[in-house]
Protein backbone atom coordinates (compact mmCIF):
# COMPACT_ATOMS: atom_id res chain seq x y z
CA UNK A 1 0.00 0.00 0.00
CA UNK A 2 2.69 2.50 1.03
CA UNK A 3 4.84 1.67 -1.98
CA UNK A 4 1.90 2.28 -4.31
CA UNK A 5 1.10 5.63 -2.70
CA UNK A 6 4.73 6.70 -2.77
CA UNK A 7 4.79 5.97 -6.48
CA UNK A 8 1.64 8.09 -6.87
CA UNK A 9 3.30 11.00 -5.07
CA UNK A 10 6.44 10.60 -7.13
CA UNK A 11 4.47 10.54 -10.38
CA UNK A 12 2.77 13.81 -9.48
CA UNK A 13 6.06 15.66 -9.15
CA UNK A 14 7.79 13.93 -12.06
CA UNK A 15 4.87 14.72 -14.33
CA UNK A 16 4.73 18.29 -13.07
CA UNK A 17 8.44 18.61 -13.82
CA UNK A 18 7.90 17.25 -17.31
CA UNK A 19 5.52 20.12 -18.00
CA UNK A 20 8.42 22.52 -17.72
CA UNK A 21 11.49 20.10 -18.66
CA UNK A 22 15.19 45.65 9.78
CA UNK A 23 14.67 43.97 12.97
CA UNK A 24 14.90 40.40 14.00
CA UNK A 25 14.43 38.29 17.07
CA UNK A 26 12.95 38.91 20.47
CA UNK A 27 14.28 35.69 21.94
CA UNK A 28 17.99 35.01 22.07
CA UNK A 29 19.44 33.01 19.20
CA UNK A 30 22.04 30.61 20.52
CA UNK A 31 24.61 29.85 17.85
CA UNK A 32 27.11 27.01 17.53
CA UNK A 33 29.71 28.93 19.51
CA UNK A 34 27.27 29.51 22.37
CA UNK A 35 26.89 33.28 21.77
CA UNK A 36 23.53 35.02 21.83
CA UNK A 37 22.22 37.95 19.86
CA UNK A 38 19.27 40.27 20.27
CA UNK A 39 17.64 42.83 18.05
CA UNK A 40 14.64 45.17 18.32
CA UNK A 41 11.13 44.10 17.45
CA UNK A 42 9.68 44.57 14.00
CA UNK A 43 6.06 45.15 12.99
CA UNK A 44 3.82 42.83 15.01
CA UNK A 45 0.58 41.15 13.90
CA UNK A 46 -2.38 42.10 16.07
CA UNK A 47 -3.31 39.39 18.56
CA UNK A 48 -6.87 39.26 17.25
CA UNK A 49 -5.56 38.11 13.85
CA UNK A 50 -3.72 35.08 15.26
CA UNK A 51 -5.39 31.66 15.16
CA UNK A 52 -2.61 30.24 17.33
CA UNK A 53 -3.22 32.67 20.18
CA UNK A 54 -0.52 31.05 22.33
CA UNK A 55 2.07 32.62 20.02
CA UNK A 56 3.74 35.35 22.07
CA UNK A 57 4.04 37.46 18.95
CA UNK A 58 4.07 37.23 15.18
CA UNK A 59 6.78 39.40 13.61
CA UNK A 60 5.95 40.69 10.12
CA UNK A 61 9.38 42.23 9.56
CA UNK A 62 11.28 38.92 9.46
CA UNK A 63 8.25 36.61 9.19
CA UNK A 64 8.57 34.50 12.33
CA UNK A 65 6.26 33.49 15.15
CA UNK A 66 7.42 33.10 18.75
CA UNK A 67 5.73 29.96 20.10
CA UNK A 68 5.87 28.35 23.56
CA UNK A 69 8.56 25.68 23.69
CA UNK A 70 8.18 22.36 25.51
CA UNK A 71 10.82 19.85 26.57
CA UNK A 72 10.67 16.08 26.29
CA UNK A 73 12.85 13.07 25.61
CA UNK A 74 13.11 10.47 22.86
CA UNK A 75 15.39 7.46 23.17
CA UNK A 76 17.24 9.13 26.02
CA UNK A 77 17.87 12.35 24.06
CA UNK A 78 16.34 15.71 24.96
CA UNK A 79 13.86 17.03 22.40
CA UNK A 80 12.11 20.38 22.10
CA UNK A 81 8.64 20.71 20.61
CA UNK A 82 5.79 23.13 20.00
CA UNK A 83 2.02 22.56 19.94
CA UNK A 84 -0.11 24.07 17.17
CA UNK A 85 -3.33 22.02 16.87
CA UNK A 86 -5.42 19.56 18.85
CA UNK A 87 -8.46 17.42 18.10
CA UNK A 88 -10.34 18.43 21.28
CA UNK A 89 -12.18 21.81 21.24
CA UNK A 90 -11.87 22.53 24.97
CA UNK A 91 -8.13 21.82 24.94
CA UNK A 92 -7.69 23.95 21.83
CA UNK A 93 -9.17 26.91 23.68
CA UNK A 94 -7.18 26.15 26.84
CA UNK A 95 -3.86 25.87 25.00
CA UNK A 96 -4.50 28.69 22.52
CA UNK A 97 -4.05 26.48 19.46
CA UNK A 98 -6.14 25.52 16.44
CA UNK A 99 -9.00 23.05 16.83
CA UNK A 100 -8.88 20.28 14.23
CA UNK A 101 -11.46 17.51 14.73
CA UNK A 102 -10.16 15.70 11.63
CA UNK A 103 -6.92 14.90 13.49
CA UNK A 104 -8.90 12.28 15.42
CA UNK A 105 -8.84 10.22 12.18
CA UNK A 106 -5.06 10.29 11.80
CA UNK A 107 -4.37 6.65 12.74
CA UNK A 108 -7.28 5.16 10.79
CA UNK A 109 -5.57 2.52 8.61
CA UNK A 110 -2.24 4.22 9.41
CA UNK A 111 -0.88 3.39 12.90
CA UNK A 112 2.48 4.93 11.98
CA UNK A 113 0.87 8.32 11.29
CA UNK A 114 0.88 9.14 15.01
CA UNK A 115 3.13 8.25 17.92
CA UNK A 116 2.20 7.55 21.53
CA UNK A 117 3.80 9.70 24.22
CA UNK A 118 4.32 8.61 27.79
CA UNK A 119 3.39 11.32 30.30
CA UNK A 120 1.80 11.61 33.73
CA UNK A 121 -0.51 14.37 32.45
CA UNK A 122 -2.99 13.79 29.60
CA UNK A 123 -2.40 17.37 28.45
CA UNK A 124 0.77 17.28 26.39
CA UNK A 125 3.41 19.70 27.61
CA UNK A 126 2.12 19.87 31.18
CA UNK A 127 4.45 17.12 32.47
CA UNK A 128 7.64 15.37 31.26
CA UNK A 129 6.93 13.48 28.04
CA UNK A 130 8.74 10.54 26.48
CA UNK A 131 8.35 10.38 22.69
CA UNK A 132 8.71 7.21 20.64
CA UNK A 133 10.76 8.93 17.95
CA UNK A 134 12.35 12.20 16.86
CA UNK A 135 13.65 13.77 13.64
CA UNK A 136 17.26 13.54 12.55
CA UNK A 137 18.25 17.13 11.81
CA UNK A 138 21.86 16.34 10.94
CA UNK A 139 21.58 15.84 7.13
CA UNK A 140 22.66 18.80 5.03
CA UNK A 141 19.81 20.33 3.07
CA UNK A 142 20.74 20.88 -0.58
CA UNK A 143 18.79 22.06 -3.58
CA UNK A 144 20.07 23.09 -7.00
CA UNK A 145 17.54 24.74 -9.32
CA UNK A 146 17.22 23.39 -12.84
CA UNK A 147 17.56 25.54 -15.97
CA UNK A 148 13.99 26.82 -15.53
CA UNK A 149 14.12 26.75 -11.74
CA UNK A 150 11.69 23.87 -11.34
CA UNK A 151 12.29 20.95 -11.69
CA UNK A 152 15.37 20.92 -9.49
CA UNK A 153 18.64 19.65 -10.87
CA UNK A 154 19.26 17.93 -7.52
CA UNK A 155 18.02 18.09 -3.93
CA UNK A 156 18.25 16.40 -0.53
CA UNK A 157 16.13 17.09 2.58
CA UNK A 158 17.77 18.71 5.57
CA UNK A 159 15.91 16.61 8.14
CA UNK A 160 14.15 13.26 8.19
CA UNK A 161 11.84 11.62 10.65
CA UNK A 162 13.61 8.91 12.60
CA UNK A 163 12.04 5.55 13.53
CA UNK A 164 8.53 6.00 14.97
CA UNK A 165 8.58 9.78 14.48
CA UNK A 166 5.40 11.63 13.66
CA UNK A 167 4.46 15.18 14.66
CA UNK A 168 0.99 13.88 15.52
CA UNK A 169 0.91 12.40 19.01
CA UNK A 170 -1.44 11.03 21.62
CA UNK A 171 -0.67 10.73 25.31
CA UNK A 172 -1.03 7.09 26.31
CA UNK A 173 -4.52 6.46 27.65
CA UNK A 174 -6.00 9.46 25.83
CA UNK A 175 -7.68 9.55 22.45
CA UNK A 176 -6.83 13.21 21.92
CA UNK A 177 -4.44 13.97 19.04
CA UNK A 178 -1.96 16.84 19.24
CA UNK A 179 0.07 18.36 16.44
CA UNK A 180 3.39 18.65 18.28
CA UNK A 181 6.33 18.94 15.86
CA UNK A 182 9.81 18.53 17.33
CA UNK A 183 11.90 21.57 16.32
CA UNK A 184 15.24 20.85 18.03
CA UNK A 185 17.16 18.02 19.68
CA UNK A 186 19.91 17.83 22.28
CA UNK A 187 21.05 20.12 25.08
CA UNK A 188 22.54 22.83 22.88
CA UNK A 189 24.18 24.93 21.76
CA UNK A 190 21.60 25.10 18.99
CA UNK A 191 22.64 25.60 15.41
CA UNK A 192 20.04 27.98 13.96
CA UNK A 193 22.17 28.81 10.91
CA UNK A 194 22.85 25.50 9.17
CA UNK A 195 20.32 23.63 11.33
CA UNK A 196 22.32 20.55 12.25
CA UNK A 197 20.17 20.06 15.37
CA UNK A 198 17.18 22.28 14.63
CA UNK A 199 14.30 22.38 12.17
CA UNK A 200 15.16 24.25 8.96
CA UNK A 201 12.62 26.99 9.78
CA UNK A 202 13.84 27.52 13.35
CA UNK A 203 15.39 30.96 13.72
CA UNK A 204 15.96 30.85 17.49
CA UNK A 205 15.63 28.52 20.48
CA UNK A 206 15.41 30.06 23.95
CA UNK A 207 15.46 27.36 26.66
CA UNK A 208 15.38 29.91 29.49
CA UNK A 209 12.19 31.66 28.43
CA UNK A 210 11.02 28.47 26.68
CA UNK A 211 10.23 29.92 23.27
CA UNK A 212 11.04 29.08 19.67
CA UNK A 213 11.09 31.56 16.77
CA UNK A 214 9.78 29.82 13.66
CA UNK A 215 9.77 31.17 10.12
CA UNK A 216 6.24 31.19 8.70
CA UNK A 217 4.88 31.17 5.12
CA UNK A 218 2.61 33.74 3.51
CA UNK A 219 -0.29 32.18 1.61
CA UNK A 220 -3.99 32.59 0.91
CA UNK A 221 -7.40 31.24 1.87
CA UNK A 222 -10.86 32.29 0.67
CA UNK A 223 -9.32 35.23 -1.17
CA UNK A 224 -7.53 36.56 1.94
CA UNK A 225 -3.79 36.68 2.74
CA UNK A 226 -2.89 34.28 5.54
CA UNK A 227 0.15 33.11 7.50
CA UNK A 228 0.96 29.47 8.16
CA UNK A 229 3.76 27.37 9.60
CA UNK A 230 5.42 24.46 7.79
CA UNK A 231 6.90 21.50 9.68
CA UNK A 232 6.79 18.17 7.80
CA UNK A 233 6.11 16.65 4.40
CA UNK A 234 5.63 13.07 3.21
CA UNK A 235 7.58 13.76 -0.02
CA UNK A 236 11.30 14.51 -0.26
CA UNK A 237 11.30 17.36 -2.79
CA UNK A 238 8.42 19.15 -1.08
CA UNK A 239 10.19 18.82 2.27
CA UNK A 240 13.38 20.25 0.76
CA UNK A 241 11.71 23.18 -1.00
CA UNK A 242 9.50 24.08 1.97
CA UNK A 243 12.41 23.69 4.43
CA UNK A 244 10.58 21.04 6.43
CA UNK A 245 11.19 17.54 7.81
CA UNK A 246 10.77 14.56 5.47
CA UNK A 247 8.42 12.03 7.11
CA UNK A 248 7.46 9.46 4.44
CA UNK A 249 5.19 7.50 6.81
CA UNK A 250 2.61 10.31 6.66
CA UNK A 251 1.76 9.37 3.05
CA UNK A 252 -0.66 6.70 4.33
CA UNK A 253 -2.76 9.13 6.39
CA UNK A 254 -6.42 8.78 5.47
CA UNK A 255 -6.97 9.47 2.64
CA UNK A 256 -6.28 10.96 -0.83
CA UNK A 257 -8.93 13.45 -1.94
CA UNK A 258 -10.27 13.51 1.63
CA UNK A 259 -11.03 17.22 1.51
CA UNK A 260 -14.67 17.70 2.51
CA UNK A 261 -14.95 14.22 4.05
CA UNK A 262 -15.23 14.22 7.88
CA UNK A 263 -13.77 10.69 7.99
CA UNK A 264 -10.48 11.88 6.49
CA UNK A 265 -7.54 13.43 8.35
CA UNK A 266 -6.71 15.64 5.36
CA UNK A 267 -7.83 19.00 4.01
CA UNK A 268 -7.11 20.32 0.51
CA UNK A 269 -4.29 22.72 -0.39
CA UNK A 270 -3.27 23.97 -3.83
CA UNK A 271 -0.02 24.90 -5.54
CA UNK A 272 1.05 25.26 -9.18
CA UNK A 273 3.82 23.88 -11.35
CA UNK A 274 3.81 26.59 -14.05
CA UNK A 275 2.39 29.76 -12.52
CA UNK A 276 4.06 33.07 -13.26
CA UNK A 277 7.40 33.34 -11.46
CA UNK A 278 9.77 35.99 -10.18
CA UNK A 279 9.75 39.00 -7.88
CA UNK A 280 9.63 41.72 -10.50
CA UNK A 281 5.93 42.27 -9.74
CA UNK A 282 6.48 42.12 -5.97
CA UNK A 283 7.56 45.56 -4.73
CA UNK A 284 8.83 45.48 -1.13
CA UNK A 285 5.92 47.50 0.27
CA UNK A 286 3.56 44.66 -0.67
CA UNK A 287 5.14 42.24 1.77
CA UNK A 288 2.16 42.48 4.12
CA UNK A 289 -0.50 43.30 1.55
CA UNK A 290 -3.20 41.22 -0.04
CA UNK A 291 -0.81 39.94 -2.68
CA UNK A 292 -1.78 41.90 -5.79
CA UNK A 293 1.02 41.42 -8.27
CA UNK A 294 2.57 38.57 -6.27
CA UNK A 295 3.51 35.23 -7.80
CA UNK A 296 3.36 31.72 -6.37
CA UNK A 297 4.06 28.05 -6.94
CA UNK A 298 6.94 25.63 -7.41
CA UNK A 299 8.72 27.38 -10.27
CA UNK A 300 8.35 30.74 -8.55
CA UNK A 301 9.85 29.48 -5.27
CA UNK A 302 12.77 27.90 -7.12
CA UNK A 303 13.45 31.04 -9.18
CA UNK A 304 12.90 33.71 -6.53
CA UNK A 305 13.25 32.08 -3.11
CA UNK A 306 17.04 31.57 -2.88
CA UNK A 307 16.27 27.88 -2.19
CA UNK A 308 19.90 26.82 -1.89
CA UNK A 309 20.58 29.08 1.11
CA UNK A 310 19.57 28.31 4.69
CA UNK A 311 16.79 30.32 6.35
CA UNK A 312 18.59 32.03 9.22
CA UNK A 313 19.13 35.39 10.85
CA UNK A 314 22.67 35.10 9.48
CA UNK A 315 21.19 35.09 5.95
CA UNK A 316 18.90 38.15 5.98
CA UNK A 317 18.61 38.15 2.20
CA UNK A 318 16.71 34.84 2.39
CA UNK A 319 14.28 36.14 5.01
CA UNK A 320 13.69 39.29 2.98
CA UNK A 321 12.86 37.60 -0.33
CA UNK A 322 10.50 35.24 1.46
CA UNK A 323 8.83 38.20 3.19
CA UNK A 324 8.15 39.98 -0.09
CA UNK A 325 6.66 36.91 -1.70
CA UNK A 326 9.27 34.39 -2.86
CA UNK A 327 7.79 31.38 -1.04
CA UNK A 328 5.35 28.88 -2.56
CA UNK A 329 2.33 30.83 -1.20
CA UNK A 330 -0.09 27.91 -1.27
CA UNK A 331 -3.88 28.21 -1.09
CA UNK A 332 -5.78 26.72 1.87
CA UNK A 333 -9.23 25.39 1.01
CA UNK A 334 -10.53 26.25 4.49
CA UNK A 335 -9.40 28.22 7.53
CA UNK A 336 -10.15 28.09 11.28
CA UNK A 337 -12.04 31.40 11.02
CA UNK A 338 -14.60 30.17 8.45
CA UNK A 339 -18.18 31.20 9.21
CA UNK A 340 -19.85 27.84 8.62
CA UNK A 341 -19.27 25.22 11.29
CA UNK A 342 -18.78 22.46 8.72
CA UNK A 343 -16.03 24.50 7.06
CA UNK A 344 -14.25 25.16 10.36
CA UNK A 345 -14.47 21.46 11.18
CA UNK A 346 -12.94 20.69 7.78
CA UNK A 347 -9.71 22.43 8.80
CA UNK A 348 -6.74 20.14 9.34
CA UNK A 349 -3.03 21.01 9.56
CA UNK A 350 -2.42 17.88 7.44
CA UNK A 351 -2.88 19.16 3.91
CA UNK A 352 -3.44 17.02 0.82
CA UNK A 353 -1.46 18.79 -1.89
CA UNK A 354 -3.06 19.33 -5.29
CA UNK A 355 -0.55 20.43 -7.95
CA UNK A 356 -2.17 22.53 -10.64
CA UNK A 357 -0.81 22.80 -14.16
CA UNK A 358 -2.12 25.65 -16.30
CA UNK A 359 -3.09 24.67 -19.81
CA UNK A 360 -1.28 26.23 -22.78
CA UNK A 361 -4.42 28.29 -23.40
CA UNK A 362 -4.41 29.56 -19.80
CA UNK A 363 -0.75 30.51 -20.07
CA UNK A 364 -1.25 32.23 -23.42
CA UNK A 365 -4.12 34.25 -21.96
CA UNK A 366 -2.09 35.21 -18.91
CA UNK A 367 -4.39 33.35 -16.55
CA UNK A 368 -1.50 31.71 -14.67
CA UNK A 369 -1.08 34.63 -12.28
CA UNK A 370 -1.80 34.77 -8.55
CA UNK A 371 -4.74 32.73 -7.22
CA UNK A 372 -6.03 33.24 -3.70
CA UNK A 373 -9.20 31.13 -3.46
CA UNK A 374 -9.56 27.36 -3.86
CA UNK A 375 -13.03 27.82 -5.33
CA UNK A 376 -11.56 29.90 -8.18
CA UNK A 377 -8.99 27.16 -8.83
CA UNK A 378 -11.72 24.52 -9.00
CA UNK A 379 -13.81 26.60 -11.38
CA UNK A 380 -10.81 27.03 -13.72
CA UNK A 381 -10.22 23.27 -13.50
CA UNK A 382 -13.85 22.64 -14.48
CA UNK A 383 -13.20 24.68 -17.63
CA UNK A 384 -10.09 22.63 -18.44
CA UNK A 385 -7.72 25.55 -17.81
CA UNK A 386 -6.03 23.81 -14.86
CA UNK A 387 -5.27 20.09 -14.63
CA UNK A 388 -3.17 17.83 -12.46
CA UNK A 389 0.24 16.79 -13.86
CA UNK A 390 -0.03 14.56 -16.91
CA UNK A 391 -3.26 16.28 -17.99
CA UNK A 392 -5.16 14.34 -15.38
CA UNK A 393 -8.19 15.83 -13.57
CA UNK A 394 -7.16 18.15 -10.75
CA UNK A 395 -6.94 16.17 -7.51
CA UNK A 396 -4.69 14.79 -4.83
CA UNK A 397 -1.00 14.34 -5.65
CA UNK A 398 -0.84 12.26 -2.46
CA UNK A 399 1.77 14.57 -0.98
CA UNK A 400 1.07 15.51 2.63
CA UNK A 401 2.34 18.65 4.34
CA UNK A 402 1.94 19.59 7.99
CA UNK A 403 1.14 23.32 7.77
CA UNK A 404 -0.78 24.71 10.74
CA UNK A 405 -2.71 27.95 10.28
CA UNK A 406 -1.11 30.83 12.19
CA UNK A 407 -3.15 33.94 11.39
CA UNK A 408 -4.45 36.32 8.75
CA UNK A 409 -3.21 39.71 7.60
CA UNK A 410 -6.34 41.64 6.72
CA UNK A 411 -9.91 40.33 6.90
CA UNK A 412 -10.46 36.86 8.34
CA UNK A 413 -11.10 34.14 5.74
CA UNK A 414 -14.80 33.32 6.03
CA UNK A 415 -15.47 30.85 3.22
CA UNK A 416 -17.61 29.19 2.23
CA UNK A 417 -15.97 26.10 0.85
CA UNK A 418 -17.81 25.08 -2.32
CA UNK A 419 -17.44 22.24 -4.78
CA UNK A 420 -17.59 22.20 -8.54
CA UNK A 421 -19.25 19.32 -10.42
CA UNK A 422 -16.68 17.03 -11.96
CA UNK A 423 -13.75 18.41 -9.93
CA UNK A 424 -12.37 16.59 -6.88
CA UNK A 425 -12.32 18.97 -3.91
Amino acid sequence: MRARLLRTAGFALVAAAAVLSGSILVASAQEEGGSTERAPMGVTLEKGKQTITSAERVDLTRDFATLPLHQGTAGGETVWFVITDVSDPALAQQLGVNHSPKLANITRDCPACAQTVQSSDPVLGEAPAEFEGAPDFSPTRTIVPGPAGFPAQSFSPGAEGGPNYSPFVTVEGSGIVFNAPIVATGEGPFDVTTHTNTHDRTLAIDTENMTADLLFVRGFSNGQPILYLSFESSEAFTATLERSTFVPALVDAPFPNGGGDPDSARASIFTFANAKAGLEDNPPDRGAAAGKGRNQGLTHAMVAGLPGLDAAVANPEVLEVLRIGADVSNIFDVFPTNVRVKDREEYSPLWDLQIGVYSPEAVARGLNGLKTDANVVRRLAARGLITAPGEQPLGSGNILINCPALGFLESSPEGPRTTVPGVTP
